[in-house]
């Protein structure tokens, strides 16, 4: 009986495309079964059991980690595309993390800039990154939140203020908070999430 789910679906799709030679290993004679690698050879390039392997991809393992999904997509050679794609296929996504990004600052776009100076005046906005730092804000963001900070310090990555950072170490901003050590929990698990 094939259960294969959608996971074991793709797995074996992805198995399919690359050779032994794709990935340095050697091919034992021209006579393979199976197109592409075998389970056995991608279980051992990801670092897994082979029986560990063959459950998850026929769909009677459901609950693989996120750093050994990361695994299997290395040892696929997935794109970053396929690779967030595989986590989606993962009923575990709600526990995923993803690699580190070596893409550097983090930037703003000029159309967003555009919309942030065409906000009506009593609204308040900031952009705010992947690790709470103020991108970008409107005037009206920054005399709400930062006030007595440098209009032009989300411009530069080395000053851009951190709303966590601020919240912990700033006084202005924790006296904005009526309920301060509730902020500071919800920050907390804000920064664990």
């Amino acid at each position: 009986m094939d259960r294969t789910s959608p996971l074991g679906a793709f797995l074996k799709a992805r198995r399919a495309r690359l050779s032994p030679d794709d990935v340095g290993l050697p091919r034992y004679g021209d006579r393979r079964r199976v197109p592409g690698l075998r389970r056995e050879e991608v279980a051992l390039l990801a670092g897994v059991s082979a029986g560990y392997y063959t459950r998850l991809e026929q769909g009677q393992q459901a609950n693989a980690s996120p750093e050994v999904l990361d695994a299997l997509a290395r040892a696929l050679r997935l794109s970053p595309a396929e690779r967030d794609h595989l986590h989606d296929l993962s009923p575990t996504t709600g526990h995923r993390t993803r690699p580190a990004t070596s893409g550097g600052a983090e930037k703003v776009s000029a159309d967003l800039r555009t919309l942030l100076t065409t906000m009506a005046a009593h609204v308040p906005a900031l952009v705010v990154g992947r690790r709470n730092d103020v991108l970008a804000c409107n005037r009206t963001g920054h005399a709400l939140l930062a006030a007595h900070l440098d209009f032009a310090a989300p411009e530069a990555p080395g000053t851009r203020p951190n709303l966590s950072r601020l919240v912990f170490l700033d006084a202005p901003t924790r006296a904005l908070y009526r309920d301060w050590p509730a902020k500071a929990r919800a920050v907390v698990g804000n920064l664990r999430s």
